[in-house]
């Protein structure tokens, strides 16, 4: 199987500074998404004000099952507070090639 990424990009609400969203972010990771079957790593992006996160899972199934693992958790919610979700866009791709 191949590896597997979540892109997503979004924009934060108004409110929220940098630091309390890589706060959030680092919460939900060490909590619920890096003992998720499968997890990687994940990274964050800034241009301007949209951020683009690359989260890699080792397949495409690990990928799909992940979507859930933060359901119902305060720290999920608290991470989803953050953005501006009608800014958000979000794919589930499988690696083709690696250069």
């Amino acid at each position: 199987m191949a590896k597997t990424a979540w892109i997503f990009s979004y924009k934060l609400r108004k409110n929220v500074t940098k630091e309390e969203f890589i706060e959030c972010t680092q919460k939900l990771h060490d909590e619920v998404i890096s003992k998720a079957k499968g997890f990687l790593s994940w990274e964050h992006y800034l241009q301007d004000q949209t951020w683009t996160d690359f989260v890699l899972w080792e397949t495409e199934e690990d990928a799909k099952n992940a979507t859930t693992v933060g359901q119902g958790k305060e720290v999920t919610e608290k991470f989803y507070a953050c953005i501006q979700m009608q800014t958000c866009r979000a794919l589930i791709s499988q690696l083709v090639k690696q250069y």
